[in-house]
């Protein structure tokens, strides 16, 4: 994949996984990284279970990120209307709700099964992309490992599942 140069918008266990491995400046230094006001306030659930070093201060985030967009009820009534039958959280169905307003170069970041589900549905598994290469394109390595999920070849493998489990490919 060569290197984009659009907004990246994220979900909220792309921002966790981000914090986790050390990488979030990375991200957001390389690219104009976009997320939503449902997804930030799932980054603050669980805040006071988590470790020192996997908490996220609100403020912080939000001044990392280029934009944070508020989505209405309309928007979100239009993910359900499309895939009524894909259980999407708040954060991803907000995130599919704004995405689905836009006409520019997004790609979208975020390895839950049921939101890749719905970007394969909609014809836009080629603007799915994993945190690993987001990171590596930006010439970042994690100094952890990333968990599986965020990877190139896990993605790569799930899009191509789900890509035949929803009828495309078929004569």
């Amino acid at each position: 994949m060569a290197r984009h140069h659009g907004p990246v918008l994220v979900d909220t266990n792309a921002i966790l996984e981000s914090f986790r491995v050390g990488s979030w400046r990375a991200l957001t230094g390389g690219y104009d990284v976009e997320t939503v006001e449902d997804c930030i306030i799932e980054t603050q659930t669980g805040y006071q279970r988590r470790r020192p070093e996997q908490q996220i201060e609100e403020r912080a985030l939000r001044e990392s990120l280029k934009t944070v967009h508020a989505v209405t009820d309309k928007e979100r009534a239009v993910v359900a209307v499309r895939a009524p039958d894909i259980a999407l959280d708040n954060g991803e169905k907000s995130l599919w709700a704004h995405t689905l307003t836009r006409s520019d170069g997004w790609v979208l970041c975020g390895p839950d099964k049921a939101s890749l589900r719905f970007g394969v549905r909609l014809g836009l598994r080629e603007r799915l992309v994993a945190l690993e290469s987001l990171l590596s394109d930006a010439g970042h390595k994690p100094r952890e490992r990333l968990k599986e999920a965020y990877t190139a070849k896990w993605l790569e493998k799930v899009l191509s599942e789900l890509f035949l489990s929803e009828g495309f490919g078929r004569p």
